[in-house]
């Protein structure tokens, strides 16, 4: 969802361009001209779809109960009644945290009868958490 810039916000933001550039911090000469460069180059450089996906997975991982439903699972396969008896969830919270996880690609579930069992296909987000988080293994 892209929200459009009132023109108060635009003067502001362009009176924010033409202060940079009479700095001479910005080489650029005209503003309006440096703004559409600027506009062009988040298009080039940015892949909508990878953005959407990574905003995805950081959403994902920013949440304590979802971090600790992966660090269970680094440790083996569990089906969504360990995971709640571990995090001491109801099964409709610990289902939910498991889609978001799987919806992000960061667990896969596969079916065994009644049994729903999760598990991490990359383990290499444990270790991504642990060296970001300054715990070493």
């Amino acid at each position: 969802m892209v929200l459009s810039m009132t023109l108060e916000q635009k003067s502001r933001i362009s009176k924010r361009l033409q202060r940079l550039m009479k700095s001479g911090i910005c080489p650029a000469e005209d503003v309006s001209k440096y703004a559409s460069e600027l506009k062009q180059l988040i298009q080039e450089i940015a892949d909508e779809k990878v953005i959407k996906t990574q905003s995805r997975l950081f959403k994902a991982l920013a949440d304590k109960t979802r971090l600790k439903i992966l660090t269970l699972l680094s440790i083996r396969e569990m089906c969504v009644c360990e995971v709640m008896v571990a995090l001491d969830l109801t099964q409709p919270t610990a289902s939910h945290h498991l889609g978001i996880l799987e919806k992000a690609n960061l667990v896969k579930s596969k079916r065994e009868g009644k049994w729903v069992f999760y598990c991490l296909p990359d383990k290499r987000v444990i270790s991504l958490m642990r060296e970001f988080g300054g715990k070493e293994t």
